[in-house]
C-alpha cells in the first residue's frame, strides 16, 4: 500500500472515531431539573396559571398520581393508570426492563404525571372556533363506563357531557404489547350544528445535555406523507415548527423507548412541533374539522404507541404501520445494521449468551471475509518482505523523486506486488464497524446483556477500569477498562507485522495509534470492544500464516 494513502485512510477512521468519542471525553456539567408544568394545545385559564407560578418544585411521581381519581391499565408487558381529570395517559412503566442492573431496581417509567422532574404525558381532546361551546380540557373529569380496567380483554369507554347537549365519548383498547387504540366520538343534541376537530399532543421533559451528548438520535421522528422526518431535540426551536401529513405518524423518541401517534391513512393531519422552554417540548396535531348536526354524531380513531423500541415487535407491526420500524435509529448503514442484529439475535438464541453471540459474530463475518483478507495480508507480507529494498531505492535516488517513483513501481512490478491491495479490506472494515457500533447502542435485546465475569452489560463502556483497580481519581478520558487495554495490545501486535511507514511522521502517527484508539474504545460498549479483540487476533493469525508462508520474519 501506498504510504501516503496508508496514513489518509488511518487518518480517516481515526477521524471518524474521535467525532464519536468527543463527547464522552468532554461531557458537559449535568444542571438540576426544575419544575414541570401543565402544557395544553388550548389556552390556559387564569386559575391554571396561578396554580403553574405557585408550584417552585417539582413533586414525586407517587404524590402526583395521588392526587386524582385513575383508571387502572395493564397487561403482561406495561402497567400504569389514566388520570380521569383530562383523560391523560401519565402513568405507564414497562414490566420487562428495569432501571439498572440492580436486582431492585424499579422499572423503566415510560408515562409520568405533570410537575414531576421527569413529565411526559399524553393528551387527546377537541377543539373549537366557537368560544360558547364547553369543550373538555386538563380540568374536565371523565367517567368511566362498563369496565374500570383497562386489559386486552376489557376496553374502556370514558365519557364526559359538556352540559350543552354534547357528549364526548373516548373508547380505549389494548393490545397485548404498546399499542393502544382510541376512538374519539362525539353525540351531538345540542340542536345546532357544531364543528369540532380533534387534536393530541406529547408534553415531554427531558435532560437537553444528557440527549447532546447521545450517538443515537433522540428528538422528533415521523413519517410524513411516506417521507422519514428526524429532528433532534437540540434542534427543535422555540418557535412552532409545523407539518402536515396523510396518514403516517410521528413520535418522541428516547434512545429505547418512545411514544408515538399514528394516523388514519385517508386524513389530513396537521402537527406542530415546539420547545415550550428549557427542557420542556410539546409534539401535537390536529385532525380534520367536523361537522356534526344536531341529532348526529362522528368519531375519528388513531393509534398511541408508548413503549420499548423492540426491533422484532415494530418490524411486525411495520405490516399494518408503514415504515414503522423506522423509529430505530439504524443509521447510514441501515442495509447492515438491521441484518447485523437478525444474525446476532438467531446466535444468541442458539447460545443463550449475547458476549458468546457477538464472538462468533466475529468469527463468521472473519471468515465471509476470508478471500479479501488473504490476498491483502499476502500483499503486505510481500511489501514488508521487500522493504529493504524500497530503503536502499530511497537511499540511492534521495534527490530525484521523479527516478524514485520510476525504480519504486518496477520494483513492485518485478516483486509483483500491488501497494494499494491493502486498502480494500479497511475500506470494508468502516461499514462493518459503524453497523455494529449502532446495533450496540440502538438494540434494547442488548442493554443489559451479561458476557462473563465482571461484564454485567454489553451495551456499556468496560466498568473495570483503572479507577475500579485503584481506587484513586482518574480523568475520565483516560479511565480505561480491562477490555480496552486487551484491544490496545491486539492492536499493538499488529501494527508490529505490518511494513512500516518510510516518512517518520507517518510513523509516529501509527506508534500513536494503538494508545488513541485503546483510549477511545475506553468508551464504547464493551460487546464492541470484544468483537473488535476478536476480530483483531483472527488477523494475527491469518497474518502470521501468510507471513511464514512467504519467508518473511
Amino acid at each position: 500500500m501506498n504510504e501516503d494513502l496508508k496514513g489518509l485512510y488511518a487518518a480517516i477512521i481515526l477521524s471518524a472515531l474521535v467525532v464519536l468519542g468527543v463527547n464522552y471525553f468532554f461531557p458537559k456539567p449535568v444542571p438540576q431539573t426544575p419544575a414541570a408544568e401543565e402544557v395544553v394545545i388550548t389556552p390556559q385559564t387564569e386559575e391554571e396559571k396561578t396554580a403553574e407560578a405557585a408550584e417552585a418544585a417539582p413533586i414525586s411521581v407517587e404524590e402526583a398520581i395521588g392526587q386524582d381519581t385513575r383508571l387502572n391499565l395493564k397487561n403482561d408487558v406495561i402497567q400504569g393508570s389514566i388520570r380521569l381529570k383530562g383523560a391523560r395517559f401519565d402513568n405507564l412503566q414497562l414490566l420487562k426492563y428495569k432501571e439498572a442492573l440492580e436486582e431492585n431496581s424499579p422499572n423503566v417509567s415510560l408515562f409520568t404525571p405533570a410537575k414531576t422532574a421527569e413529565t411526559y404525558f399524553a393528551d387527546y381532546g377537541w377543539l373549537t372556533t366557537d368560544a360558547k361551546i364547553n369543550v373538555p380540557n386538563a380540568e374536565s373529569v371523565w367517567s368511566a363506563i362498563g369496565n374500570t380496567e383497562l386489559t386486552p380483554q376489557t376496553p374502556v369507554t370514558l365519557v364526559w357531557d359538556n352540559g350543552q347537549g354534547i357528549r364526548f365519548i373516548n373508547q380505549i383498547s389494548l393490545d397485548e404489547h404498546y399499542l393502544f387504540s382510541i376512538t374519539q366520538k362525539i353525540e351531538n343534541n345540542s340542536g345546532k350544528t357544531v364543528s369540532l376537530l380533534p387534536y393530541g399532543l406529547f408534553s415531554k421533559r427531558i435532560d437537553e445535555d444528557a440527549q447532546s451528548r447521545s450517538v443515537v438520535h433522540e428528538g422528533f421522528v415521523g413519517v410524513l406523507n411516506d417521507k422519514l422526518k428526524e429532528i433532534r431535540y437540540g434542534s427543535i426551536k422555540e418557535q412552532p415548527q409545523e407539518f402536515e401529513t396523510t396518514g403516517g405518524w410521528v413520535s418522541f423518541s428516547d434512545k429505547y423507548w418512545f411514544g408515538s401517534f399514528i394516523f388514519n391513512d385517508s386524513a389530513t393531519t396537521k402537527i406542530n412541533l415546539r420547545k415550550v422552554k428549557d427542557g420542556l417540548f410539546q409534539l401535537d396535531y390536529k385532525g380534520e374539522p367536523l361537522q356534526i348536526a344536531s341529532g348526529a354524531s362522528a368519531e375519528v380513531t388513531t393509534q398511541l404507541y408508548a413503549g420499548a423500541k423492540e426491533i422484532k415487535l415494530l418490524d411486525k407491526y411495520s405490516d399494518n404501520i408503514k415504515k414503522f420500524d423506522l423509529n430505530i435509529d439504524f443509521g447510514w448503514y441501515y442495509f447492515l445494521t438491521k441484518p447485523f442484529f437478525y444474525v446476532l439475535d438467531f446466535l444468541y438464541g442458539l447460545i443463550g449468551n449475547m458476549g458468546w453471540a457477538i464472538l462468533l459474530f466475529a468469527a463468521i463475518l472473519r471468515l465471509s471475509m476470508f478471500p479479501l483478507a488473504h490476498k491483502s495480508y499476502d500483499n503486505m507480507s510481500k511489501m514488508k518482505k521487500i522493504q529493504p529494498k524500497l530503503m536502499a531505492l530511497q537511499t540511492m535516488y534521495k534527490d530525484d523523486k521523479l527516478a524514485l517513483q520510476r525504480a519504486t513501481m518496477e520494483l513492485y512490478k518485478k516483486e509483483k506486488v500491488n501497494p494499494a491491495a491493502g486498502c480494500l479490506p479497511m475500506f470494508i472494515q468502516i461499514p462493518i464497524f459503524f453497523s455494529l457500533f449502532k446495533v450496540l447502542n440502538i438494540a434494547i435485546e442488548i442493554r443489559h446483556a451479561p458476557f462473563i465475569g465482571w461484564v454485567k452489560d454489553l451495551s456499556a463502556p468496560d466498568p473495570l477500569t483503572i479507577s475500579a483497580w485503584s481506587h484513586i481519581y482518574i480523568p475520565s478520558a483516560i479511565d480505561i477498562g480491562v477490555w480496552p487495554l486487551i484491544y490496545g495490545l491486539t492492536m499493538f501486535i499488529q501494527n508490529q507485522l505490518n511494513p512500516k511507514p518510510a516518512n517518520k511522521d507517518q510513523a509516529r502517527m501509527f506508534a500513536l495509534m494503538p494508545i488513541l484508539f485503546t483510549i477511545m474504545f475506553a468508551h464504547f460498549a464493551v460487546g464492541l470492544v470484544i468483537y473488535w479483540i476478536l476480530n483483531n487476533i483472527l488477523s494475527l493469525i491469518q497474518q502470521k500464516i501468510i507471513m511464514y508462508k512467504n519467508g518473511v520474519k
